[in-house]
């Protein structure tokens, strides 16, 4: 054993098992100044991941100061913010293939521009790149009444086909238009499974799939009179009265819509009823 009048310092404290400085910084977790935040959504059939860390504004001026105009931004703090789609997409109107992308941003007082690199691993825009771009598009800024402290991405209006990706921060805010396409994949898979034998077909949800995204009306037709005839639900008598209303069958339709009205009030649905009746008044002006 080395005598402690001997032995260097550190390795007296290691053999005393007394704790460093190193070790006690070591087991101390600080708060980190622009936390680190996974969204996962998914938009009709795609699912969207968005990995990106979210700066304050502690009482500074961000646009137009601490993010200059007219200069790449990494669009969030720290790494580059990473955004991933599963399937191909649109971005305001631009195509983007499936994968992953660093998301860049050029602010501007009046106009955005919104950039997809395929380098996605990188710190901040330091080695940004603009050869490596695969899509740039252009947004318009929204001018907030409150001002939002912390750096938030968001995707919100969510339709089968379409979503609203938003940058908010300051008083900021920067919608992109996303829009998928769910109807060249699911109407071979829906039309497969109704040519296919067998009673266990998903008639009420291919029925409305196909009246909300005006396909074949004689087939959503033809399935949610099967609907009906395995389970007269309130809600399933209603879209037929919907499908039978764009047919043209009017009377037809506000029979459906009388009977919905009689199975709601069975059901203790008066949200249904109120619907029911605002549709007879509909068809009745």
């Amino acid at each position: 054993m080395i005598s402690p009048r001997f032995c260097p310092r550190y390795l007296l404290v290691a053999a005393l098992g007394l704790p460093t400085a190193l070790t006690a910084q070591q087991q101390v977790q600080f708060p980190a100044p622009s936390p680190a935040s996974t969204l996962q959504q998914r938009v009709g059939l795609t699912d969207i991941e968005i990995v990106y860390s979210r700066p304050g504004v502690k009482g500074r001026q961000i646009f137009g100061e601490l993010e200059t105009y007219g200069r790449v931004w990494r669009t969030g703090a720290n790494n580059a913010t990473k955004l991933t789609f599963s399937t191909p997409v649109k971005l305001n109107g631009t195509d983007v293939p499936a994968g992953t992308y660093g998301l860049f941003s050029i602010p501007g007082e009046s106009e955005w521009t919104i950039i997809l690199n395929r380098n996605a691993e990188q710190w901040g825009a330091f080695s940004y790149d603009e050869k490596d771009d695969v899509a740039r598009v252009t947004a318009t800024p929204v001018q907030l009444n409150e001002l939002v402290e912390t750096f938030t991405i968001d995707i919100n209006d969510i339709r089968d086909e379409s979503a609203t990706l938003s940058l908010i921060w300051e008083k900021t805010r920067v919608p992109i238009e996303i829009e998928v396409d769910v109807a060249s994949t699911l109407v071979p898979q829906i039309e497969a499974v109704m040519a296919a034998h067998g009673d266990r077909k998903p008639y009420y949800p291919a029925a409305m799939f196909y009246y909300d995204h005006d396909l074949d009306l004689t087939k959503a037709r033809e399935w949610i009179d099967a609907a009906v005839e395995q389970r007269a639900a309130y809600y399933i008598v209603h879209l037929q009265a919907k499908i039978l209303s764009r047919l043209g069958e009017k009377e037809n339709a506000l029979a459906a819509a009388r009977r919905s009205i009689e199975l709601a009030r069975a059901a203790n649905d008066n949200g249904y009823v109120n619907l029911n009746e605002d549709f007879i008044a509909s068809l009745q002006e």
